[in-house]
């Protein structure tokens, strides 16, 4: 098995690939360089007491990779595998993720270095209002805006909110999204990423000329995101889910996995093993190496290496987790024609109705969840026009180059409107 590849080497790689297709002119190569760095990161130590009276330290992090463009924007995970690099490497995706949809932010990320399953809910919330403390003097609704991320929600939004506002002794909902209703949320974010997963699925498989309809799909992750995206794939679009799978394991049926049903089962048992529709049950690895229409990563990072890329039967991937795709097996897959759907383009449903909850916070007017939905199917369709457009115009070679073209340029061009002074 080859070594796991470091998320924020990977996300240079894809940097330097779309900058050999950009003219010095587009982009001087001082400001290219600047904009392969994060801008700082926060390194915290929290150390936080138990329910048992013993005190324990947890490593955190927050990283702000670039404000040409806005305010910083990005979610807050928990993870043991949380590290400098997976922060800085999510934090610079995002600014690329939020230009590629032309929404008025840069890119944040935070995390912290912690199994969420091996605590009480008590023990969470002294963690969490901890971090959203040491957070306090580097977020704000024109600073940094955190959002929810892996193993985070609205209950941990709704504390960082609770913490803030009661320290800075203010109301200020704007300052973090991914909220719940009640506290200052907007309707739909929840679905949010994995309606832009359907819809710009939906939009390549027109541009493809292929049928979506009826098509096999198999979906790797079942948490939110995945499990929204098989729904809405299933329920609007007529495709056929034939296998899912999360950290317990992988089912596959030929003629079909009800998604609503693999769901609900999900969240009563805590595993999509525990479904009864299923003809067999496979490894999350021969779930990717399945011979199917669409393949929907919807996990972690590098979940598709170079030496499972060689073994990838499906002819069209959308990336719904961020960075799901190695470098080595994103060129494997690119020659061997499998059309990837860039995470910067098919997640962003999550960080731009987050600016909608944003919009909405500022204004303390508030939209309907039909008018949230119609809103995102505009920037997701609009940004998928732009890709295809870049991809045509300047014959690049995937769409994530294109992507990432797009991206780049909007980016530097802030940054030179803005000028540089000491």
């Amino acid at each position: 098995m080859p070594a796991e590849a470091n998320p924020f080497s990977s996300l240079q790689e894809q940097l330097d690939l779309a900058s050999a297709y950009m003219d010095d002119m587009d982009v001087p190569n001082g400001v290219f360089e600047r904009l392969k760095h994060p801008e700082r990161v926060l390194e915290a130590n929290l150390t936080v007491e138990m329910d048992d009276g013993r005190l324990e330290v947890f490593k955190a992090f927050r990283s702000q990779f670039n404000g040409d463009r806005g305010p910083y924007k990005g979610g807050i995970r928990y993870h043991p595998n949380v590290s400098r690099d997976e922060v800085k490497a999510l934090s610079g995706w995002m600014v690329y993720k939020c230009a590629v949809v032309d929404i008025p932010y840069g890119g944040g990320k935070g995390g912290i270095v912690i199994d969420p399953q091996e605590y009480s809910t008590a023990e969470l919330e002294r963690i969490t209002r901890s971090f959203a403390k040491e957070l306090r003097p580097f977020i704000g609704e024109d600073r940094d805006i955190p959002a929810p991320d892996v193993n985070t929600g609205q209950r941990e939004m709704n504390w960082i909110k609770n913490t803030y506002e009661t320290l800075e002794n203010t109301t200020e909902p704007g300052v973090i999204t991914g909220k719940a209703l009640d506290s200052g949320g907007s309707a739909g974010r929840v679905e949010a990423t994995g309606r832009s997963t359907m819809l710009t699925a939906r939009e390549a498989f027109s541009y493809l000329d292929r049928e979506m309809n009826g098509a096999t799909v198999a979906v790797q992750g079942y948490g939110n995101a995945g499990s929204i995206a098989a729904q809405l794939l299933q329920d609007e679009l007529g495709a056929t889910i034939v296998a899912v799978s999360d950290s317990s394991g992988a089912i596959y049926n030929p003629d079909g996995i009800d998604a609503d049903a693999a769901k609900d089962r999900k969240y009563k048992t805590g595993s999509v093993t525990d479904y009864e529709g299923a003809t067999e049950e496979i490894t999350n690895e021969e779930l990717l190496t399945l011979d199917v229409d669409l393949l929907v990563p919807a996990a972690l990072e590098n979940a598709i290496d170079a030496e499972i890329a060689l073994d990838v039967q499906a002819d069209v991937i959308a990336e719904a987790a961020n960075g799901p795709i190695t470098p080595d097996a994103d060129d494997l897959l690119s020659e061997r024609d499998v059309v990837v759907l860039p995470d910067i383009l098919t997640n962003a449903g999550g960080v731009t109705v987050s600016y909608f909850e944003w919009v909405q916070n500022r204004q303390r007017f508030y939209w309907t969840e039909e008018r949230v939905n119609n809103e995102l199917e505009r920037v997701i369709t609009e940004a998928f026009d732009s890709l295809v457009s870049a991809y045509e115009d300047r014959d690049l070679p995937t769409f994530r180059t294109a992507a990432y073209v797009v991206a780049i340029e909007r980016v530097a061009s802030a940054f030179e409107q803005a000028g540089s002074w000491p």
